[in-house]
């Protein structure tokens, strides 16, 4: 009969309220000693002062899961649920910190959506500590704003899982929420706003204002001033006063000159194109005549150095041999020859057998010439023509 709910209690989430909680961890409540001393027969009138008691917020602890007050009075508020103003009450208290931290939990089970961040998005400037007690008994230290926002974020807070709430920007475009501004942007919007003055202030100061023109009177010419002479008045004035005509003429020709039509162009450049053209082939003419002229006065060095050679050698080696090639050769080996003799010798009877040696050569060469001769007389005998001369 006590653990039972309220019979005029509202279902919440389409189950019963004492069910948000888990089956082991209800069970565990259920049986713990604080519950049955400290909760039984408790109202919504009695259970502030209860709540004034706390010391520190958590779920279970220790090997036996153990429940803390805390949770204890969180599902004795689920199982008498009290009406929505005293959780709100609950939530606005600032004297005790751990009553609204237990009326902002069980508005995170309870509430709908849109109340929960009506609710619950005020205490993010509530900074002050709570203590928080872990599964292993081991104390620690956390904030409310954090508290909130691991109601608001997390899937499981105190050991109990958090029914589904839904997102804060799909609340806001469909207009059943404001667009919420952070107490961080107002701060940083505060900042520039000062920064900004401050540096339009420093700008004032280091920017000179602009100087007043003062109305001074008209400069008055000195009575000493230099007179121009009347030569120099009248080059002057020809100089202003020039015919308007003989200006537009000139800016016309300036006009003609740089504005030019692009078949005049066209035909300057083929013009341009045609000289060049003619001086390449006059420079080419002139290229061809130095060859020739150079390959003339080649070929004629050559016959005059050949005629000089055959004049040395006094015309021997051309009734001997028939071209030019044999007679330099021929030439260059008695040349040779006659130079090793005299070197390896070095006397007159051997430039004498030498010389024997040559007319020897000589003659042979003579008997040879002449039976040639005699061979073609007797062929052309035989053919019917005049003998050849020896």
């Amino acid at each position: 009969m006590a653990n039972r709910t309220v019979k005029d209690a509202h279902s919440i989430k389409g189950t019963n309220p004492q069910y948000l909680v888990e089956k082991i961890i209800r069970t565990r409540i259920y049986e713990c000693r604080y519950w049955k001393e400290e909760c039984f027969a408790l109202t919504a009138a009695l259970m502030v002062d209860k709540a004034m008691e706390l010391k520190y917020v958590g779920g279970v602890f220790g090997g036996n899961i153990k429940p803390v007050p805390f949770l204890c009075l969180l599902l004795k508020m689920l199982q008498i649920q009290p009406e929505k103003d005293i959780v709100v009450e609950f939530i606005k208290n600032e004297d005790f910190k751990y009553v609204r931290a237990l009326g902002a939990l069980y508005m995170r089970l309870t509430g709908t959506s849109v109340d929960c961040y009506k609710y619950l998005e005020p205490l993010y400037y509530d900074y002050r500590k709570l203590k928080v007690i872990d599964r292993n008994g081991v104390f620690s230290i956390i904030y409310m704003d954090e508290f909130i926002d691991n109601l608001l974020r997390e899937e499981r807070v105190c050991d109990i899982i958090l029914p589904r709430i839904q997102k804060r920007n799909v609340l806001e475009e469909t207009n059943v929420l404001e667009t919420r501004v952070s107490a961080i942007e107002e701060d940083i919007d505060d900042v520039e706003s000062e920064e900004e003055e401050e540096i339009t202030k420093d700008v004032k100061k280091i920017v000179p204002p602009p100087p007043v023109k003062e109305n001074k009177p008209p400069r008055q010419s000195s009575p000493h001033r230099r007179r121009i002479s009347p030569r120099r008045r009248d080059n002057r004035e020809n100089h202003r006063h020039r015919s308007p005509i003989k200006r537009r003429s000139r800016s016309r020709e300036r006009v003609d000159k740089r504005h030019r039509s692009p078949d005049l162009k066209h035909r300057e450049d083929l013009r341009y194109k045609g000289i060049n053209k003619k001086a390449r082939y006059e420079r080419e003419d002139d290229r061809h005549r130095r060859r020739h002229i150079d390959r003339s006065y080649k070929e004629k060095d050559r016959e005059h150095r050949v005629h000089r050679e055959s004049k040395r050698d006094g015309g021997r080696e051309d009734k001997r041999e028939g071209g030019r090639e044999d007679r330099r050769e021929g030439a260059r080996e008695d040349r040779r020859n006659s130079g090793r003799d005299s070197r390896r010798e070095g006397g007159r009877d051997e430039k004498r057998e030498s010389g024997r040696d040559r007319d020897d050569k000589g003659r042979k060469n003579t008997s040879k010439a002449d039976q040639e001769t005699k061979d073609a007389n007797a062929l052309r005998a035989k053919l019917g023509l005049a003998p050849l001369r020896p």
